[in-house]
């Protein structure tokens, strides 16, 4: 028989119970105590935190005290968007028969894996938007959550269990299980833990089944992802440069991500007198990164990593007490916001680029604002706009203002006009017709040679427009025989010699 886990057996059953978060438990039990009085601003909470600080334990606590009823669904259920919404979602819309709340548990919030999650995170955000019953999202990476995920919901953070209440909780499990346990190997298991409390119960629990003795209970440091921001308060406040080196390689983060970290937060634990000793060597730092990028020797790495951690905390001078909320880096934020734009700017680049013969980067760099200029020309813009196929976007980027401006769309129509009436010539051209410019310049080609014969006449004979005018007044079938004649002249078998035609297409995109 397979023996009760010590983890769920001594799972408290109280939020009292629930030791080393007391500002925690007492946010998410104001929280619940606002559902009892309707529904909240806040449908929803996060509790956020590392793993076995007891976050799932509060969850379970809370329904347990307020004899809630409670349906939970975790990483090893299918959390797509129909799977939540049917269940969950149903759940969170329906009361239970003895009119008591049901508290609705989404564990491992942060972790939708792929196809087998697909929609699982739009699904969450629909949820807590329209829930009617309490919702309670676990995760370990509050910012591994969505935006608009992380401002709907109530926020609440779980830290890492003193060593002292670890130890505690396993002299209370030795107590109640009447098992022989040495200070010793308690001191021991609670120093493995690292703040684990779950992951300390655990070991106790192999170690007294096991018949372990001290020292055989762990042979080194659990290996588990240490959390950004505490990794970055211990490489900016701290004093030890091994400990700085190596809670950057524990960290879950390249360098390249790690050096924005540092980056962002540095002036704020650092005073005007250390910050500019600092940023020289993060500056450094990031002269290894480039050389990694140009060379591909990620060897270099080492050297990056020790001036970002050890280099900058070495060029502290001064300690600044109090809290301070570490944040992430806002080039990432800026990046995204400005995603959509540099999309359309190398789009832009490319059309330049290729029309001009030139490369994207020059193109951006030198032709930019040319082609800008020639855009805002009355009459030169639609023209270059139907030449490189422009969109809408590109346009406002490359005039300096916004796609939805009446210049822009007015410029945007007239050159869909000029592409239009291409694709028209294109077609007659190619079905043996003349273009729309041809058409028009035979029309007036005869009226002007009529005009050059007949000022002619004049000025060599004064009665011959007199002439004229009395054989345009005769009779038209007169002008038959003339043409007979000029035909007969030419002799038979000969070929009526036509006016000379203009073969070259003639493109409106010509200026």
């Amino acid at each position: 028989m397979t023996a009760i886990k010590w983890t769920e057996k001594y799972r408290p059953k109280s939020l009292k119970k629930v030791l080393g978060n007391g500002k925690a438990i007492s946010d998410l039990e104001a929280w619940a105590r606002a559902w009892e009085e309707g529904v909240p601003e806040k449908r929803a909470v996060v509790l956020y935190g590392p793993a076995g600080v007891g976050k799932t334990s509060a969850a379970l606590a809370l329904a347990e005290e307020l004899g809630w009823d409670q349906i939970e669904m975790n990483a090893s259920d299918s959390r797509t968007a129909a799977a939540i919404a049917k269940v969950a979602g149903a759940a969170s819309r329906m009361m239970t028969f003895s009119g008591k709340k049901r508290l609705v548990i989404l564990d491992e919030a942060d972790n939708l894996y792929g196809a087998a999650d697909r929609g699982g995170s739009a699904a969450m955000l629909k949820l807590v938007k329209e829930t009617d019953q309490p919702v309670i999202l676990i995760a370990n990476d509050y910012y591994g959550l969505s935006k608009p995920l992380r401002e709907t919901t109530l926020g609440i953070q779980f830290r890492s269990i003193r060593k002292s209440t670890v130890a505690s909780v396993l002299k209370e499990i030795c107590r109640a299980e009447k098992a022989g346990c040495t200070p010793e190997m308690i001191e021991e298991i609670a120093e493995m833990a690292n703040g684990d409390l779950r992951s300390a119960v655990n070991d106790l629990q192999a170690a007294l089944e096991g018949s372990l003795e001290r020292g055989e209970v762990a042979t080194s440091v659990r290996d588990s992802k240490a959390s950004i921001f505490d990794g970055v308060a211990k490489i900016l406040r701290g004093s030890s440069a091994s400990e700085a080196v190596k809670i950057a390689w524990s960290l879950d983060e390249s360098p390249e991500d790690l050096v924005h970290w540092v980056d962002e937060n540095l002036p704020l634990v650092y005073k005007p007198a250390d910050l500019a000793a600092g940023y020289d060597r993060l500056s450094r730092a990031d002269v290894f990164l480039g050389r990694v990028r140009r060379r591909q020797n990620y060897g270099l790495w080492r050297y990056a990593s020790f001036m970002m951690t050890a280099g900058v905390q070495a060029a502290r001078t001064e300690k600044k007490g109090g809290y301070i909320p570490f944040r992430p880096p806002s080039y990432w934020r800026r990046m995204g916001q400005t995603k959509g734009a540099r999309q359309v700017r190398d789009s832009a680049a490319k059309k330049i680029g290729t029309h001009c013969h030139i490369s994207s980067r020059q193109a951006k760099s030198e032709m930019m604002g040319f082609f800008g200029l020639l855009l805002k020309d009355p009459e030169m813009g639609p023209k270059v706009a139907a030449l490189l196929g422009f969109s809408v976007e590109e346009i406002a980027l490359l005039m300096g203002t916004k796609p939805t401006t009446k210049k822009v769309a007015k410029l945007y129509d007239a050159a869909q006009e000029i592409i239009e009436e291409e694709r028209v010539s294109e077609i007659e051209i190619a079905w043996g017709g003349t273009s729309k410019p041809e058409r028009d310049e035979k029309r007036e080609r005869p009226r002007r040679a009529d005009k050059t014969k007949k000022d002619a006449l004049d000025e060599d004979d004064p009665e011959a427009g007199s002439k004229e005018i009395d054989s345009e007044e005769g009779p038209v079938e007169e002008a038959e025989p003339e043409e007979a004649r000029s035909s007969a002249d030419q002799g038979e078998g000969s070929e009526v010699a036509e006016p000379e035609k203009d073969d070259r297409q003639r493109s409106l995109f010509d200026f």
